[in-house]
């Protein structure tokens, strides 16, 4: 066989070591070795297994990661998140659906600190479901809205994916994060709108809180005020020009490491801080490290150039591949982590989408926007799994019923960016 065909076996091989159950990492190491054996020889491809690990892990442009998920740890663990949805809950919680909106925003700023959209989602429901409920929203609203929620800060900065994005392609960092803004607050507000032609429509579905004056209003921005100091010293730092992503990321950990202990972080709490930290990066790495050796598997196969080669020899319109490179990635987004599916599928299509004529920074959003629509779209949308989980006498049912609607909004979002690519592009 030609290496682009013993390429095209090891693909068919991964995903069937998937199907069966194999841990992802596992399953790309074993591949990326086995392949690279076929096509070179075996003894350089142990020499592969013995030393990519030791590249990955000791490459400098990884370490952002353990201290982004440091940051939501110890949001997490300080209570922050509640702090959060009673402030938010106090700008937004006399309209009709005010307490869905406030989940939203809240979902937003904290999923954006978590660096996890699933983390978010258990988080936030545990904090905001109970109240939305005991006030007179329906299930399937307020689980969709919390199973929704949990996407949204995945794309606004500092963001793990965007992060992981460039590494793969060797885009500029701080390039795609201040891309992701706007899209990140275009989801923020299509969703809200998916909010107000619920409750307008059926205004059973939730009921108006306690008007709040603006005395008030102002007072319950001390919970928000936290989490905006944070983003203030981690943006503000980074295009400002003063750090780079690397220290942007060391930044934001020491100042939630200092509002965590000013709220009263105990020495065990830290230690479990640190503990759930380790676990989530050593989670995270193992998959880096099976996703480079099959990615050096695929290099040498040249599958991806061939592929872009046979794209091109297709003439068909750059919209249309891009239309089947995003059905992919919602398909697998769909049924399996986010990350772990941008780390499998990103190097083959990259050259592809390239060689189309779309740019590098916007595409990364555009991927990272569908990994987030997979994150809640049936069948087996994770989110929707994890209120379940939370919340086991809601049925399954209802809660993608309830999701639906912003299925929807990420749907015209994603349209709204193709149409408007300067929406990402002017930043």
């Amino acid at each position: 066989m030609s290496a682009p065909e013993i390429g095209l076996v090891g693909v068919g091989a991964l995903l069937a070591l998937i199907a069966l159950g194999c841990p992802l990492a596992l399953a790309m190491a074993a591949v990326g070795v086995g392949g690279f054996a076929a096509i070179v020889a075996v003894e350089p491809a142990l020499a592969l297994l013995q030393s990519a690990p030791v590249d990955t892990l000791s490459n400098y442009a990884f370490s952002p990661i353990p201290l982004f998920l440091f940051m939501g740890v110890l949001a997490s663990r300080s209570r922050l998140s509640a702090d959060l949805f009673a402030g938010a809950r106090v700008l937004f919680g006399g309209w009709r659906g005010g307490m869905a909106m406030a989940a939203l925003c809240s979902c937003t700023v904290f999923s954006a600190i978590s660096g996890s959209s699933l983390a978010t989602a258990a988080s936030m429901a545990r904090v905001a479901l109970p109240e939305m409920r005991a006030n007179g929203y329906a299930a399937s609203l307020a689980t969709g809205t919390l199973a929704a929620g949990g996407t949204l800060g995945i794309m606004i900065p500092p963001s793990i994916a965007l992060l992981l994005y460039a590494l793969i392609t060797e885009q500029s960092v701080s390039a795609l994060f201040m891309a992701g803004i706007v899209p990140g607050l275009l989801g923020l507000v299509l969703y809200g709108g998916a909010v107000t032609v619920m409750v307008a429509l059926k205004p059973s579905l939730a009921q108006p809180g306690t008007p709040r004056t603006l005395g008030e209003k102002l007072a319950g921005l001390k919970g928000v005020a936290p989490f905006f100091g944070i983003f203030a010293a981690i943006l503000g730092g980074l295009y400002g020009g003063l750090f780079t992503p690397t220290e942007a990321a060391g930044v934001g950990a020491g100042c939630t490491l200092v509002v965590a202990l000013a709220r009263g972080l105990s020495w065990a709490d830290f230690l479990s801080s640190v503990e759930e930290t380790v676990l989530l990066s050593a989670m995270i790495f193992f998959v880096i490290v099976g996703a480079d050796l099959f990615g050096t598997f695929l290099s040498v196969s040249r599958l991806a150039d061939t592929l872009a080669t046979w794209v091109a020899a297709q003439s068909l319109a750059p919209l249309s591949i891009l239309l089947v490179v995003l059905a992919l990635f919602l398909a697998l987004g769909c049924v399996m982590d986010g990350l772990a599916m941008m780390l499998l599928t990103v190097p083959v299509v990259y050259p592809v989408i390239v060689g189309a004529g779309f740019d590098p920074v916007w595409f990364g959003v555009m991927t990272v926007v569908t990994v987030e629509l997979g994150l809640i779209t049936p069948p087996v949308g994770m989110n929707v799994f994890v209120l379940r989980s939370v919340v086991p006498d809601v049925a399954i049912h209802r809660i993608f019923k309830g999701v639906m609607p912003f299925v929807v909004a990420d749907v015209v979002r994603l349209a709204i960016l193709i149409a408007c690519p300067w929406l990402v592009l002017s930043a």
